[in-house]
């Protein structure tokens, strides 16, 4: 069999409903020359049994077993294991659009500064889909350019996990995945940001993603608000544009509930020369010896301050772009949002 460039890396637990239209849809790949490396943690359902069985028909299949447990040590383990040079991941419950590997790959070799190469997806389930999965879905399906996800990487995760292709030798560079109390995949990407390494996004839908209420971001605390918080306050207290507009600091939001996830930035020494705020009830308060001051306090200010945009009330955001915009503020220069 001709040695294969693409790792398809697909950790799966209990997962015997849904893998074999997953499995199909990755057979069913224009890209003929791949692995399929299918990483059991520990099934109980079957799973295992079922994947033993179709990889007797299709020698591309390599059922493993994770050494560790949890999805941290599969991955690990199967960037470890993987033969090919590029590892694309896969959900069990997800499918795969049968060019995916293909033009992936294409993309991947024409451009040799990409390490992390996602596609739009399409978003779908048993079913209604909830509105605020809708919402990320479309938000994703908007961040395509390398700019666009530089500049909303504290936003959200700019990338769908289960879409991305990924470069091997530059992922276990820095260190692979990452376990902790917060969301492996978003670790991952501000790591990989952060030390400059080169995103890209296909605007083809190549990945129908399944939203259920099973899924681990719905039940495992490392996938709550507050996880998804200490961690961009991390990587934000050490982002070079926030470090070099330490001084000038501006946050855009003055709430109870905008400020107390703040703290967590604020708990790494920074404090901010201003709030922004549009309720006429908060304007001219101080909070923490710090003025609550309209937008209008932005314009002509010299330095020019760095804004932080808190503000996570439905619609505000593009109103804040706006105004920013009308002040002569550029997204991912002068300002950025944080989820």
């Amino acid at each position: 069999m001709t040695a294969a460039q693409v790792s398809v890396l697909l950790p799966y637990r209990d997962a015997a409903q849904t893998l074999p239209a997953c499995i199909a849809s990755i057979r069913a790949q224009t890209l003929e020359h791949f692995e399929l490396l299918c990483i059991d943690d520990h099934s109980s359902d079957g799973g295992a049994e079922l994947v033993a069985e179709i990889a007797r028909e299709d020698p591309r299949i390599r059922p493993v077993t994770a050494p560790g447990h949890g999805l941290v040590q599969a991955l690990n383990f199967g960037l470890q294991t993987a033969r090919g040079g590029l590892v694309a991941r896969m959900d069990a419950d997800d499918i795969m659009h049968p060019r995916r590997l293909e033009l992936q790959q294409r993309a991947m070799a024409e451009d040799a500064g990409l390490t992390v190469l996602a596609s739009c997806v399409e978003a779908f389930a048993d079913g209604p889909l909830t509105d605020g999965f809708r919402a990320y879905i479309d938000w994703q399906n908007s961040c395509v350019s390398a700019e666009a996800m530089a500049a909303d990487i504290y936003l959200e995760a700019p990338v769908a996990h289960p879409s991305v292709m990924l470069r091997k030798a530059r992922i276990l560079a820095h260190g692979g995945y990452r376990d902790g109390d917060f969301p492996e995949d978003y670790e991952l990407w501000l790591r990989l940001h952060q030390r400059g390494e080169g995103f890209g996004k296909l605007p083809k839908r190549l990945l129908r993603w399944r939203d259920h209420g099973q899924r681990l971001s719905r039940r495992d605390p490392r996938y709550a608000r507050a996880a998804f918080d200490r961690l961009r306050a991390d990587y934000l207290a050490r982002d070079a544009r926030l470090l070099a507009a330490r001084d000038r600091l501006v946050i855009w939001g003055a709430g109870r509930k905008t400020r107390s996830r703040v703290g967590w930035l604020l708990r790494q020494g920074y404090r901010p020369r201003a709030w922004i705020d549009i309720d006429p009830r908060k304007i001219g308060n101080r909070l923490d010896g710090v003025p609550v001051v309209n937008p209008d306090w932005l314009r002509r200010r010299s330095p020019r301050p760095f804004v932080l945009s808190y503000v996570a009330a439905h619609g505000a955001r593009p109103c804040i772009e706006a105004e920013l915009g009308r002040l002569g503020y550029r997204k991912g220069t002068d300002y950025l949002h944080v989820g």
